[in-house]
């Protein structure tokens, strides 16, 4: 159906009137410069810090640096088609990203735009993307486990829900493989709470490894209740800037609506690699190993948004797994000291321990977590409060007992059951353990019950006891789930039930 004249008309007054109106309302400026992701701009009389300029072809870039004669800005997308002398105007607006439900499933670029050929997200909610953190008042301890599933973290470097954790190592050795276990354990029904809603932030990373994360969480159906924000290694180092604080306003959404949320920044060494970038073009003054002086308040303001609320504004939660990757076991460099001492504790991933095929390579004597054993379950305090004491005095004396030549017994057993909870503690990628099974494997260790068991066997034993404890003692499994202590009684129905299974175990080997 064509269109009247007098429609065309009207079509082209409403145009020229919202033209002049822009006109009005924001400042014209002229690049001057353009190169390597950087424009200056001349003209930009009342420009704000951190102000959305657009460029020409509908291109954005974000003011950073306020001078004199000039106004530096990071673009955000394809400066292919920006010239010298192109007219720059004024938006009067921040970067703002899309928020909402219908962001679940997605993956979307640092500005939200969907980037999974889903067509358009629909929803009409947007959030600045740098805000303040939450004020001490506003906030509460944090007094709810977060499950990883992962036996060696839930039982010795328990996370909560609104903890700053910090995974931590040299490449390859598994860092981003712990972040993603811990996304798809979301998945299960975790202590009757409501499903935690997760983001993973790719920083700086390849498409590839963008992709197997994408596969890998697709595969396991944990892609329902997880956004991803991409700004891989080909995008401009202004999208690599942006991403992290996006992808936490799309986090603080859900977390106002009292919902919990886990966000994973993979990785922040890429993300101040970027920043030292974008700031050496705009030539602020570099500091150590040429980063600029305010990378640390970077990291702090983006980190101190993980919050746990109180109950009166919601009771939501923010909780947020950076991760950094060191060179050579360097854990004193800028970055690394940096985020440390920024976040409440660190998962130290050892690459001694991941080429001898000790997986998750975490390494317990130099991981901490400051808060989160307050959030553990009281079930989990029961059964493996000693576990971490126990396996650290057997590291050490297994060191020692290289160059003896006799044991005393009680030293050899301490070693030897120090084997046994090394073994135990071993995971393989995306099998992650409920927190019932975990509680049924650490109760079992707890009491003997799997001493003097064929190591070969212990991963079978293990898989029976936990299927035991899901199946067939619900009682068990609603006590632990509703964060009650355990009794006598049912301690010992279970013990009684798992010494069987490790009885048929070993009735086998002797066969």
């Amino acid at each position: 159906m064509s269109t009247r004249p007098d429609e065309i008309s009207q079509i082209i007054k409403e145009q020229i009137k919202n033209y002049k109106l822009q006109l009005e309302t924001s400042d014209v400026g002229t690049v001057i410069q353009v190169a390597d992701g950087i424009a200056r701009v001349h003209g930009l009389e009342n420009a704000m810090q951190g102000e959305l300029l657009l460029f020409p072809g509908e291109v954005y870039g974000m003011v950073l640096n306020l001078e004199e004669d000039n106004v530096g800005a990071v673009l955000l997308g394809d400066t292919s088609n920006i010239n010298e002398g192109d007219i720059v105007k004024t938006t009067g607006r921040v970067v703002e990203v899309p928020v909402g439900d219908a962001m679940l499933g997605r993956v979307v670029n640092a500005l939200g735009q969907p980037i999974d050929g889903k067509g358009p997200i629909e929803t009409t909610k947007t959030r600045q993307i740098e805000r303040v953190a939450s004020g001490v008042i506003a906030r509460k301890s944090v007094d709810t486990p977060l499950q990883t599933g992962i036996k060696a973290i839930d039982a010795m470097v328990p996370i909560g829900r609104g903890q700053r954790e910090l995974i931590i190592g040299d490449r390859n050795t598994g860092k981003t493989a712990i972040a993603i276990d811990t996304i798809i354990n979301q998945k299960k029904l975790d202590l009757g709470l409501k499903r935690v809603i997760c983001i993973y932030c790719a920083i700086g990373q390849r498409d590839s490894t963008v992709m197997s994360v994408i596969n890998t969480l697709q595969e396991n159906d944990a892609m329902d209740y997880t956004i991803i924000v991409n700004a891989n290694a080909t995008s401009p180092a202004g999208m690599q800037y942006i991403a992290p604080f996006s992808a936490t306003s799309m986090a603080e959404y859900f977390c106002e609506k009292g919902k919990a949320v886990l966000i994973v920044y993979d990785d922040l060494s890429k993300h101040a690699k970027a920043y030292r970038e974008i700031s050496l073009l705009l030539e602020k003054s570099p500091g150590r190993e040429a980063y600029p002086s305010d990378i640390f308040y970077l990291h702090s303001s983006l980190l101190e948004r993980s919050v746990k609320l109180r109950k009166e504004l919601g009771g939501g939660s923010i909780t947020s797994l950076p991760i950094i990757e060191t060179e050579g076991e360097n854990i004193s460099a800028y970055i690394p000291t940096n985020v440390i001492s920024i976040t409440d504790g660190q998962l130290y991933l050892s690459p001694i321990n991941f080429q001898k095929g000790l997986l998750p390579a975490i390494d317990i004597g130099r991981s901490v977590s400051r808060v989160g054993s307050k959030a553990q379950l009281k079930a989990f305090k029961q059964v493996a409060g000693t576990i971490s004491v126990e396996f650290s005095q057997f590291e050490e004396l297994e060191m020692f007992s290289r160059f003896a030549t006799k044991l005393d017994d009680m030293t050899q057993k301490i070693i030897n059951r120090g084997k046994l909870i090394r073994e135990i503690l071993k995971q393989d990628v995306n099998n992650t353990v409920s927190v019932e099974g975990q509680v049924a494997i650490f109760m079992c260790i707890n009491n003997n019950v799997f001493d003097g068991v064929n190591l070969k066997d212990i991963t079978k034993i293990q898989n029976e006891v936990v299927y035991e404890i899901e199946n067939n003692f619900p009682d068990l499994v609603r006590t632990i789930k509703n964060n009650e202590k355990l009794s006598t009684i049912q301690i010992q129905a279970f013990l009684e039930k798992a010494k069987e299974i490790v009885l048929k175990f070993k009735n086998n080997t002797e066969e």
